[in-house]
């Protein structure tokens, strides 16, 4: 088993970012410019399904998929394999507490988001976690 400075599992990289899976994507921008947007966008068009959660957005639609206020909402509506997860560093430890609560399998921290704390309580729980990586970047190097 490889990690690296984040402590991720290469093993752990490669399976999530090469299993197309329904994905909740925590802070999608409905913004097209916005790297939210970008990378479900490649994901959507990839095979994966998108489920947006934006409290800002909810009730509206991100690409074509309603948008739920909550990781919650998102869950009772959908079977999601993995959090997806675009939102700042500090508000990460709640979208875990969340997925945690919800039973959910595996969370991905976006580029320049991460949190040790919240991460080591995630993988101590069982759930497969990545910080610091690109989905995108990680799906496109290793498909």
């Amino acid at each position: 088993m490889t990690t690296n400075l984040d402590g991720n599992d290469e093993a752990t990289i490669t399976r999530l970012a090469t299993t197309p899976c329904t994905v909740a994507v925590v802070g999608l921008s409905p913004k097209s410019h916005r790297a939210s947007y970008e990378v479900a966008q490649y994901l959507q068009r990839h095979g994966w399904r998108i489920v947006p959660v934006n409290p800002a957005a909810a009730g509206t639609q991100i690409l074509g998929e309603p948008v739920y206020a909550s990781l919650t909402e998102a869950a009772s509506a959908h079977s999601i394999a993995l959090v997806d997860v675009f939102r700042n560093s500090d508000d990460v430890p709640p979208v875990v507490d969340e997925a945690l609560a919800l039973g959910l399998p595996a969370i991905w921290l976006q580029l320049g988001i991460a949190h040790p704390q919240a991460a080591a309580k995630a993988r101590a729980a069982g759930v497969a976690l990545v910080q610091n990586l690109c989905l995108k970047v990680e799906h496109a190097q290793r498909a």
